[in-house]
């Protein structure tokens, strides 16, 4: 029988600057841009305190700040982040070689072949983030990694939900067809404009009506999905397929020198990256986003892979001066593709 295992940590930046500053430890912390409600950006996290305020990731900062005037701002520290997760994911494989790590905050554990209950590991591992980090975590267990995840979100915070395939039913059915992994808000309001607003009325839609509304590949997973279906394997290990940097400007701006600033920045951060990570690049794009929320992208394939900031630098602003600056920008975003490794250039 596999036995999947997701963990999510709890509202994990926020909870991070909580256990680094005693002062903050049941307040209402909301971390996201640069820590400024009257600049423009989106809130990262929001501890569980400021989300009983409404308070939400991907919510502009400024409405954050009229939900709950006194919160407490502070701005994404990703390094200490990447620190403390490095330190959770190490702890994680020492349980089980078999860890599929799908974010900063969360990962998949295959538990099927360790000693124990459900509950005996879920402890273990409970135990040990608490230890080293002094923070919580929610896991889910279940027979499948859609199963496990729908899991890890059902008691929150520190909490833990084991699901079977006898549970789908009952426990699954009754949930938003939000609650499914894969799910986004457009999907959402087309399945209601449909009457379907649950798992179980998800279920009992006929697949050839899925797939008749959105195409074999969606339709399918949405039937199988619902059902509790999924067979997708724990990946261990993958290599990226692109490094990218993007900044938003507090002000839409048709200032060349200032959208040539950040390209440079953004240019130096991506290297930077590439670097660190022992990758080289073949493909360079430049991205720009205007006021009106319109996105263009010009693009250059190099003849050989490259790490060189000059190299890259170069080649970021001819492909950004193939792009038609007709009205003030909001955005601006640099992007390497085609990456391979060191040494193993063909």
């Amino acid at each position: 029988m596999r036995r999947i295992l997701h963990i999510d940590m709890d509202a994990f930046f926020a909870a991070v600057e909580q256990g680094r500053r005693s002062e903050l430890k049941g307040k209402p912390v909301v971390i996201g841009g640069g820590g400024d409600p009257a600049q423009r950006g989106v809130v990262s996290t929001a501890s569980y305190e400021a989300r009983k305020y409404g308070i939400h990731s991907a919510m502009p900062l400024r409405t954050a700040y009229k939900l709950c005037p006194q919160a407490i701002f502070l701005p994404v520290d990703y390094k200490e982040y990447s620190r403390v997760s490095k330190i959770i994911k190490n702890g994680l494989r020492e349980i089980t070689p078999l860890v599929e790590d799908v974010g900063i905050d969360e990962a998949f554990l295959d538990i099927s072949e360790i000693e124990g209950s459900g509950e005996d590991i879920s402890g273990r591992i409970k135990n040990r983030i608490m230890q080293d980090t002094g923070l919580t975590c929610s896991i889910g267990i279940g027979p499948n990694k859609l199963l496990a995840k729908i899991a890890s979100d059902m008691r929150k915070p520190d909490g833990l939900t084991i699901i079977s395939e006898s549970d789908i039913e009952a426990v699954i059915y009754p949930l938003p067809v939000r609650k499914l992994w894969g799910v986004g808000p457009k999907t959402e309001a087309y399945l209601k404009g449909m009457n379907i607003n649950t798992i179980g009325e998800l279920s009992a839609t006929p697949l050839e009506k899925l797939i008749g509304t959105f195409g074999n590949s969606y339709g399918q997973f949405l039937y199988d999905s619902s059902r509790g279906v999924d067979d997708s394997p724990l990946v261990t290990h993958w290599e990226p397929r692109s490094c990218s940097r993007e900044t938003t400007f507090q002000h839409d701006t048709d200032n060349w020198q200032m959208m040539a600033r950040g390209l440079a920045e953004l240019t130096k951060e991506v290297v930077e990256d590439l670097k660190r990570s022992g990758y080289k690049a073949k493909n360079i794009t430049a991205k720009v986003r205007f006021s009106d929320f319109k996105t263009v992208t010009r693009a250059k394939t190099l003849k050989e892979a490259t790490d060189s900031l000059e190299e890259i630098r170069r080649t970021v602003f001819e492909c950004f001066g193939r792009i038609d600056l007709g009205m003030k920008v909001r955005l601006v975003g640099v992007r390497a593709g085609k990456l391979e490794r060191v040494g193993e250039q063909k």
